[in-house]
């Protein structure tokens, strides 16, 4: 994918970032599906991992085509997993949250550049395994984590629900 940039949020970005996160919340409980409800994510949440340093975007023709939070200091649910991680429980790992793509920019790669992008960042950081969970019924994600290599490792639980994890490991 040509003409793209990958970076940090800023504080500046955050509408156009909620506006993301707004039609992918619509869409998935336009299609029944429960991941996300109508307070979650907030704008709370999207500046917290910017304040974090955890917000990134990929940004193409001058606009904020895709979010997510990549974090490197672990994700306390994944603790108490029904299964089994692939690395090892001792080694730091990096997670990739809330991941959504604009609306018109969907189906075209984006999140699967922007789950590139974080594996070449996290392998900068000396890390060796990226973790993600999503809902049962996201066939999009689940499909394009299948596609990227990623391994099915179990079960976790939120106060939201639960969901199905998976991991890719060096």
């Amino acid at each position: 994918m040509e003409n793209y940039t990958f970076r940090k949020a800023s504080a500046a970005d955050a509408g156009a970032i909620m506006e993301i996160i707004d039609f992918a919340r619509h869409k998935m409980l336009d299609e029944g599906r429960r991941q996300w409800d109508e307070h979650y994510p907030a704008l709370r949440d999207i500046m917290a991992d910017i304040d974090h340093g955890h917000g990134y975007v990929i940004c193409r023709a001058g606009r904020i085509a895709a979010y997510g939070a990549i974090c490197f200091d672990g994700e306390p649910a994944y603790s108490d997993i029904d299964g089994q991680w692939q690395g090892n429980a001792d080694e730091p790992y990096m997670v990739v949250h809330r991941l959504a793509v604009a609306g018109g920019e969907r189906r075209q790669g984006l999140g699967s550049l922007f789950l590139q992008q974080a594996w070449q960042l996290m392998l900068r950081q000396g890390i060796r395994s990226l973790r993600i969970d999503t809902n049962f019924d996201n066939g999009a994600m689940l499909g394009m984590l299948e596609k990227m290599g990623f391994s099915y490792c179990g079960e976790i639980h939120y106060g939201r629900g639960t969901r199905r994890a998976y991991e890719k490991v060096v």
